[in-house]
């Protein structure tokens, strides 16, 4: 199993705008597409405040390739995500990171 941390820097006043499209439609197609939501967080103390975080997990990289690839190229999802973004693009930067557990770790 591998796991997947991507962290979002929020343009000024769409993270309401964020967390809802996550909540409502985006995690419906992550399920779609065999993407499994570990958790999604914002910084409640440290941190930026205009931070998304969530992870997200896979069998392995194969499966991270083919599951993120048919999410970005489902056209309901691209029409979804344009017509949330009509009065401007939610994010300014991505990072994302790819994580392993240890052999002691309880989260495998």
């Amino acid at each position: 199993m591998i796991y997947e941390l991507r962290s979002y820097i929020v343009n000024e006043g769409k993270m309401p705008l964020l967390k809802a499209r996550f909540g409502n439609v985006t995690m419906k197609f992550f399920e779609k597409h065999g993407i499994k939501s570990v958790g999604y967080w914002t910084n409640a103390i440290g941190g930026r405040s205009d931070e998304f975080l969530y992870m997200l997990a896979y069998e392995d990289m194969g499966h991270r390739e083919r599951a993120w690839q048919a999410f970005q190229d489902d056209p309901d999802w691209q029409k979804a995500r344009a017509d949330s973004q009509v009065d401007g693009a939610f994010v300014h930067y991505v990072e994302n990171r790819f994580l392993t557990p240890t052999d002691y770790s309880p989260l495998k």
